[in-house]
């Protein structure tokens, strides 16, 4: 299983724009066969850094959504165009 979040920040002028490119990722994102979990978060009191906790079945799964139509569209033409900065924290699950 491959887990991480995804740590983005953005003007607060392209708040509304974000969202719904993260709402649009979202939706077709937890179609994909291989996506166990697919959560956009907006960080309490800092309503222009946006946290994703994303997981796959596995590296092929990972790898599918990156190529995915949706993922250009959504992710790479749209939020990547936009992202002041990001991080990405890849986890080990414990349990």
């Amino acid at each position: 299983m491959i887990s991480f979040t995804v740590r983005m920040r953005f003007s607060p002028e392209d708040r509304d724009e974000v969202t719904e490119l993260l709402r649009q990722l979202t939706v077709a994102s937890r179609l994909e066969p291989g996506c166990l979990a697919y959560f956009p978060h907006r960080v309490e009191g800092d309503a222009d850094t946006y946290v994703l906790y994303e997981q796959y079945t596995d590296k092929a799964a990972e790898a599918a959504h990156r190529q995915s139509a949706h993922f250009a569209r959504y992710a790479v033409g749209g939020l990547y165009q936009k992202m002041l900065d990001r991080n990405r924290e890849d986890l080990v699950a414990l349990l």
